[in-house]
């Protein structure tokens, strides 16, 4: 997907100690001189993430929840050159049960999940139109790809989890109304919505039918990023069980246990 850009590839991540996001970005078929971003907040983390990918990798401070310092994060990582690839992965899973009993956390949740990522993929876009309207001249080079981390988890709210599912939903479709309006623009938009995710976020939680890892996932996300697929799922038999969700029958609905 990178091309013959004649300068090195540049990757932000936004959640960057997300294993998701990293397991993405080391399946890339991206140059070896590429340049990754990781943007989060702790930085002894974000040190030793960027140590494990093949890649040369920097960080920057990044909190989902300081919306209002956003804006001022994205433009620094664009002042400094070209971004090629943006994945926003920034992501909590809160348990219901704590939800319940502090509707706080489940805010901060759909913060983390949904809001953080309209303010940060916003910014990134209007930089990425920039950067398409300087090369209109190559007509081979887009503005830049995002890929945004959905779930099997927006299709349809469950009891086990609805905030959680509630932020992811809001998510979706801000992703797919954010991929129409980017018609033509050259600027690319990749939706990855994955099953359960056996990882650090989902630790002793019992795994559900069709999972997958991290790795399974970036693999998948690199694959598809190497054609001109608008979303994926994985496993990608993952989108028919999708389609039988969406019809099953609410009393039925109510008596699954997640």
């Amino acid at each position: 997907m990178f091309g013959d850009l004649g300068r090195p590839a540049r990757v932000l991540l936004l959640g960057g100690t997300s294993e998701i996001g990293l397991a993405i970005i080391a399946a890339l078929k991206a140059p070896a001189d590429t340049q990754v971003v990781l943007a989060g907040r702790d930085e002894a983390r974000l040190a030793a993430a960027g140590k494990e990918l093949p890649f040369a990798a920097a960080s920057i401070a990044f909190d989902a929840i300081e919306t209002g310092t956003h804006k001022a994060v994205i433009d620094q990582v664009f002042a400094a050159g070209p971004v090629d690839l943006v994945i926003a992965a920034t992501g909590v899973l809160t348990p219901q049960s704590e939800v319940d009993a502090d509707p706080v956390l489940g805010a901060r949740m759909i913060e983390v999940n949904f809001t953080s990522h309209v303010t940060t993929v916003l910014e990134a876009v209007a930089h990425m139109k920039a950067q398409q309207n300087k090369a209109q001249q190559n007509k081979a080079q887009r503005g830049g790809t995002i890929v945004v981390l959905s779930s099997i988890a927006a299709v349809r709210p469950r009891k086990a989890n609805f905030v959680y599912g509630a932020a992811k939903a809001g998510l979706d479709a801000f992703a797919r109304g954010l991929n129409d309006a980017l018609e033509g623009t050259g600027i690319r938009l990749l939706l990855v919505r994955p099953g359960f995710v056996i990882g650090r976020m989902t630790a002793g939680m019992t795994a559900a039918p069709m999972s997958s890892t991290p790795a399974q996932v970036g693999a998948a996300v690199a694959v598809a990023l190497e054609g001109d697929a608008s979303q994926v799922w994985v496993p990608r038999s993952l989108g028919v069980l999708a389609m039988v969700l969406r019809i099953v029958p609410r009393p039925l609905w109510r008596r699954m246990r997640r």
